[in-house]
C-alpha cells in the first residue's frame, strides 16, 4: 500500500484527491493546506509520496518554493498544475519532483502516476512534455533567418537558456537591464519566436545554443 499525504489551499480540492486516492490501494497518511503547514505534520507520518495541488498559486514561484523546501529530495512529489510554464515545469524536475499532472487528471493517471513516481519514475503529461522539451513536439523546417543575430545577441540567448532573468544576464554582461530588454526583443523578432522558451527552443533546433 502506497502512503500518501496531501497538501491543497481548497478544502474541496484536499476532500476529492483523498476521494480519488482512497478508491485505491492507497492510505491518506494526512492533508494540510499549505507546505509550511505540512513540515511538521510530514515529520511524524510515514510516508511515501506528497500530493500538491497549485490551483490558484503563483505557479512559478510555488514551484521555486517546493524546490526550496527539499520536499522532492526525500519523497516522491505529484504536482498538479495547469497552464505551468516549460520553464517551470524543468525547474519543477531539476528540484526532484516525479510528476506533473493537470488540474482534470482521471484516477487511473493519478494512481499510475503515483505508482511510477514511488518507483523512482518521472511523469509528464504530454502537454507539459511537448513544452518542456521540444524534442517532444512536431519538427518543421526552419526557413533561414532574414538576419542573423549578432554575437552578443548570441550569449543573451545562451543565457536565457540557462534560465537567467534580465537582472542577473545584465549583471554578467555588465550592462543596463535596459540594453538587455533590447536584446531580448531583437532576438525574438529575428527567430519569430513569441516568448523567451520558444526562443530558446528555436535556438536549439537551429543550433544557435552550446547545450
Amino acid at each position: 500500500m502506497i502512503r500518501v499525504f496531501i497538501i491543497a489551499d481548497s478544502p474541496l480540492i484536499r476532500s476529492g484527491l483523498e476521494n480519488l486516492l482512497k478508491a485505491r490501494t492507497v492510505k491518506v497518511a494526512g492533508t494540510a493546506a499549505e507546505l509550511e503547514s505540512a513540515a511538521s505534520l510530514l515529520s511524524d507520518a510515514e510516508v511515501d509520496a506528497v500530493v500538491i495541488d497549485a490551483a490558484g498559486e503563483q505557479r512559478e514561484q510555488f514551484v521555486q518554493t517546493v524546490a526550496e523546501s527539499g520536499l522532492a529530495s526525500e519523497l516522491a512529489v505529484i504536482l498538479i498544475a495547469d497552464h505551468l510554464p516549460p520553464a517551470s515545469t524543468a525547474a519543477a524536475l531539476r528540484a526532484g519532483v516525479r510528476a506533473v499532472l493537470p488540474s482534470d487528471v482521471a484516477q487511473d493517471q493519478l494512481f499510475a502516476a503515483l505508482q511510477a513516481a514511488v518507483s523512482g519514475l518521472v511523469v509528464l503529461h504530454s502537454t507539459n512534455a511537448e513544452a518542456a522539451f521540444p524534442a517532444f513536439a512536431p519538427v518543421r523546417p526552419l526557413a533561414e533567418l532574414a538576419e542573423p543575430l549578432t554575437r552578443r545577441e548570441r550569449e543573451v540567448l545562451q543565457m536565457l537558456a540557462t534560465g537567467l532573468g534580465n537582472k542577473e544576464i545584465a549583471a554578467q554582461l555588465a550592462i543596463s537591464e535596459h540594453t538587455v530588454k533590447f536584446h531580448v526583443a531583437s532576438i525574438l523578432a529575428k527567430l519569430g519566436a513569441e516568448s523567451r522558451t520558444e526562443a530558446v527552443s528555436l535556438g536549439i533546433r537551429r543550433g544557435l545554443l552550446l547545450l
